[in-house]
C-alpha cells in the first residue's frame, strides 16, 4: 500500500507566491525572511521574521541541522545529433551507477522533463566526460515500484573527482520558478561541512553565523546529521528515493538525553527527520549509524524522534506534507497552510519558513 495514500492536502499555489529569486536579491537579508510559528497543541499561529528564532526557542532545546553541502549538480549535455540537454546528477548508488535527470532546454529559458532518450544512449559532457543511459531508474525501496518517469540509471565517466568536476563545470539545479541563474553560494547553507546534495537542504538557509551564536547564547544545543539529498520530483510527485545518511554518536546521545529529560528535539528540514527516524527504534531511541534510507514518514508510521520542525512551504500534494501531517495532524497543517496563503508567504528554497512546535 502506498504510505502516502491517506494524505490528501491539496491547494492552488498562486504563481506570485513562488519565490523567484533569493531574498538578498529582493533586499531582504538571508536571516530576515518571514517565519510563521504554529503550535499544533494549542492551534496558535504567530508571524515574525526568522532572525527572532533564538527568542522563540527555549534553553535546553536541541536543534538538529543537516550539514550536507550542495553540489553544482546541473550540467550541459549533448546528444549524438548535437542537440543540447540539461543533465541533473542526483545520486551515486552502491553499484556505482548514478541516477540522473534529463531536461530539454526551451527558448523561454525554462527546462522540462525530456522523454525522448533511449537505453544505451551516450551523452557528452564538458571536458571529455560522458554519460551512458542504462535504463529508467527503478527504486528498490518499494517492491511493486514502477520505473521512474523522471530519472535514469546511468554510467557516468568523469576526468577527475566528482566534486572537483562539478565545481568547475556544473551549476546549481534551478527550477522554472527561479527566473535567473544565481551563484552556488546562494544555494549553500553556512554550516555545511560535506558536499553531497543534489539540491540544497533549504530549511536551514536562513540560519546565519549570527543566528547560530545567539542560539548558543540562549542555551539551545545545535547538532548535525548528514543526509545527501537527491532530486526533488516537483512535477511528478513520485515518492522520495533512497538517500545516504550519517547520524554521529554525539547527535544520537544528545537527542536521547533530551528525550529522557523532557526537552524538545527540533529538526531543521524534512531531511533531518528522515535521517533521525531511520536510526530510531520503536520507542524513539536514536542510535548512531550510517547507510541508505528508504524511509517515508507518513501519518500511518508516525514520528518518533522529533517534537518540532523548521521547514519551508511545500508544493500541493508533495510527499513532504505527509511528514508534516504525521507530526502535527491534518487539521493543523491545513489551518497553517490556509494562513500562509492568506498572508502571502513565499514558497520554495528562496522563500519563507514555517516552524512547527508542540
Amino acid at each position: 500500500m502506498d504510505p502516502l495514500s491517506a494524505f490528501s492536502l491539496d491547494f492552488t499555489l498562486p504563481p506570485e507566491l513562488e519565490a523567484s529569486a533569493p531574498p538578498e536579491a529582493r533586499g531582504v537579508p538571508r536571516d530576515q525572511v518571514r517565519l510563521m510559528v504554529s503550535n499544533f497543541v494549542s492551534g496558535r499561529i504567530r508571524h515574525t521574521s526568522f532572525d527572532n528564532l533564538p527568542d522563540i526557542l527555549q534553553a535546553g532545546d536541541v536543534l538538529v541541522l543537516n550539514a550536507s553541502g550542495t553540489r553544482n549538480a546541473a550540467l550541459r549535455a549533448l546528444r549524438a545529433d548535437g542537440s543540447p540537454l540539461e543533465l541533473h546528477l542526483s545520486t551515486q548508488m552502491e553499484n556505482g551507477l548514478w541516477t540522473v535527470e534529463l531536461r530539454s532546454i526551451h527558448d523561454d529559458g525554462k527546462t522540462r522533463h525530456f522523454e525522448g532518450a533511449s537505453p544505451g544512449e551516450t551523452l557528452q559532457l564538458p571536458a571529455g566526460a560522458s554519460v551512458v543511459l542504462q535504463q529508467p531508474f527503478l527504486s528498490d525501496c518499494q517492491p511493486d515500484a514502477s520505473p521512474s518517469q523522471t530519472l535514469w540509471q546511468a554510467t557516468v565517466t568523469l576526468p577527475n573527482d566528482v566534486n572537483e568536476y562539478l565545481l568547475r563545470w556544473g551549476f546549481p539545479i534551478r527550477y522554472n520558478y527561479v527566473k535567473d541563474r544565481w551563484p552556488a553560494s546562494y544555494y549553500q547553507n553556512v554550516y555545511a561541512t560535506e558536499v553531497g546534495s543534489a539540491e540544497m537542504p533549504s530549511a536551514g538557509r536562513a540560519i546565519t553565523a549570527q543566528v547560530l551564536r545567539r542560539l548558543s547564547a540562549k542555551g539551545v544545543q545545535v547538532l548535525s546529521v548528514i543526509l545527501h539529498t537527491g532530486i526533488s520530483n516537483l512535477e511528478s510527485h513520485e515518492p522520495p528515493y533512497k538517500e545516504s545518511y550519517r547520524v554521529p554518536p554525539e547527535t544520537s546521545q544528545t537527542v536521547n538525553e533530551a528525550h529522557r529529560e523532557g526537552r524538545r528535539v527540533l529538526a531543521v528540514g524534512t531531511t533531518v527527520v528522515r535521517a533521525l527516524e531511520s536510526v530510531a527504534d520503536m520507542r524513539g531511541n536514536v542510535h548512531p549509524g550510517q547507510g541508505w534510507t528508504c524511509l517515508v514518514v507518513s501519518p500511518r508510521r508516525g514520528v518518533r524522534v522529533v517534537n518540532g520542525l523548521l521547514t519551508g512551504f511545500h508544493e500541493p500534494k508533495a510527499s513532504h506534507l505527509a511528514m508534516l501531517e504525521a507530526l502535527a495532524g491534518m487539521d493543523h497543517i491545513e489551518a497553517a497552510y490556509q494562513e500562509a496563503l492568506r498572508r502571502q508567504y513565499l514558497w520554495h528554497e528562496f522563500g519563507d519558513l514555517h516552524l512547527i512546535l508542540p
